[in-house]
């Protein structure tokens, strides 16, 4: 029995060394070493302190502030907890009821743009979580916010344009701006 019991125990604790000590602290390390940003979770800074993640989204509400891709998570919105989609097709009364109520309280909070609503400020993305949207959908908004800020048209305009990523290489994606960084960079206008 004890020459069973001795090499099983002496294998577990040098693979327990092996996989559970050595190999997490090298990955973590080298992760550290090469991509400290996304190694600590991709975290956007205000004078120095953590205000939220360039990977998910958060919600804004004011009319100062631009929106972003409504959320799926529940009970709250970007609950990465609870990330989902609200796994709605297409032709779901509940989601062409939802869109509708957005389109709605988009239209309300700017009742003078006249201008299709672009499809991300009224659908939510497949992880709920998405904190980008198209740079259609941050120009959609330039008016409302210039307005409720008291800043010129123009000013914000500029602000979408300088905050649009465009992909490495063209066929990796499409442009998009982060609202968070967005709104970041609107605050800094004062």
């Amino acid at each position: 029995m004890t020459s069973i019991i001795r090499p099983s125990l002496v294998l577990f604790a040098v693979l327990t060394l092996i996989t559970g000590v050595a190999y997490p602290l090298v990955v973590t390390g080298a992760a550290q070493t090469l991509f400290p940003s996304q190694a600590t979770g991709s975290l956007v800074l205000k004078e120095g302190k953590p205000v939220g993640s360039a990977l998910i989204g958060q919600n804004f509400s004011d009319t100062k502030h631009f929106w972003g891709r409504p959320s799926a998570t529940g009970p709250m919105p970007y609950n990465a907890g609870a990330s989902s989609g609200s796994n709605q097709g297409p032709l779901n009364p509940a989601l062409t009821d939802a869109v509708k109520g957005r389109v709605e309280a988009l239209r309300a909070a700017d009742p003078g743009n006249t201008a299709p609503v672009p499809v991300d400020l009224v659908t939510a993305s497949a992880s709920g979580l998405d904190p980008h949207i198209s740079p259609a959908a941050a120009r959609y908004q330039v008016t409302r916010v210039a307005k409720a800020r008291g800043v010129a048209v123009d000013k914000v305009a500029a602000l979408v344009a300088a905050q649009t990523d465009t992909p490495p290489l063209a066929f990796l994606g499409e442009p998009q701006v982060n609202v968070l960084k967005l709104n970041l960079a609107l605050e800094a206008l004062r």
